[in-house]
């Protein structure tokens, strides 16, 4: 654990070598990692927090806008004597990996990202396509009535996503695990609060960087049989990066490091070097 912008963090540490910060998404927590995470600690320092608002760390009332989100990573790496990481980012954690690159890109080297394009660029496709795929962004947003739902059979409700967000159902044997995370008091409200902030706090903060490019090596992944396998990802990516390669993963679907694990870390340890 460690205190951070005035909450405490639970992340888990190991390996020696270049620094590299694994972020998740939702409904996860730091747990998503388990498959590759010893493969990346036996060459790197490997770091991977639970968000504000997930796992093990606090859940206050406020700060799920990404940027204070990214803020709270770079506390924890920098008091963990770092001045300077790779991050890899899974869904929301992709999100908050993204705006702090934007906001403090002397802090990171190499910006690996998986199976997210970004947010902006997801709300100016919002037709009714991608609504289809893409209709939890507009109920989570609701105040209140998720809780009130979904808060009735969390099992059954976050057990829907990861039934239709995988192709390798076997792969994520871990979702007790995570059903268990966000049945902890104020887990549920927390997660939301994260898609809560889209509007206007995101929105704003992503509007005001329109048209910037990152300039650090970029690196998108994603599942060939999920949401994003009928997006043209790569070429979105590189209208918001100036040096972006990656590729589908083939029989795969949202849970990029569960379901195809010995592939993505294969792809993570070429682009980190």
């Amino acid at each position: 654990m460690a205190t951070v912008n005035g909450i405490r963090m639970h992340y888990r540490h190991a390996g020696d070598g270049p620094p590299v910060v694994l972020l998740h998404g939702w409904p996860q927590t730091s747990y998503c990692w388990h498959k590759i995470f010893d493969d990346l600690a036996a060459t790197h320092t490997v770091i991977a927090p639970d968000l504000r608002g997930y796992g093990l760390t606090d859940k206050p009332r406020d700060g799920y806008d990404k940027r204070t989100m990214a803020s709270d990573v770079s506390e924890l790496v920098r008091g963990l004597g770092f001045e300077r990481v790779s991050v890899v980012g899974h869904d929301r954690g992709g999100r908050v990996a993204h705006r702090w690159a934007l906001d403090r890109p002397d802090e990171i080297d190499r910006f690996a990202v998986l199976d997210i394009i970004p947010t902006r660029e997801m709300w100016r496709r919002m037709t009714a396509d991608t609504a289809r795929g893409y209709w939890h962004w507009l109920f989570h947003l609701q105040p209140d009535l998720p809780e009130l739902l979904a808060g009735q059979n969390i099992a059954a409700y976050l057990g829907y996503f990861f039934e239709r967000w995988t192709y390798q159902r076997q792969g994520l044997e871990a979702a007790d695990e995570y059903i268990k995370a966000f049945s902890a008091p104020g887990a549920l409200r927390a997660g939301f609060d994260d898609y809560r902030a889209s509007f206007p706090t995101d929105a704003e903060h992503d509007d005001a960087d329109a048209g910037r490019k990152l300039t650090i090596p970029v690196l998108a992944l994603w599942g060939a049989t999920g949401l994003l396998g009928q997006l043209p990802t790569l070429e979105i990516w590189r209208d918001y990066a100036e040096n972006v390669t990656g590729s589908a993963i083939a029989e795969c679907g949202h849970f990029l490091a569960e379901e195809q694990p010995s592939i993505v870390v294969d792809h993570l340890k070429r682009f980190l070097g």
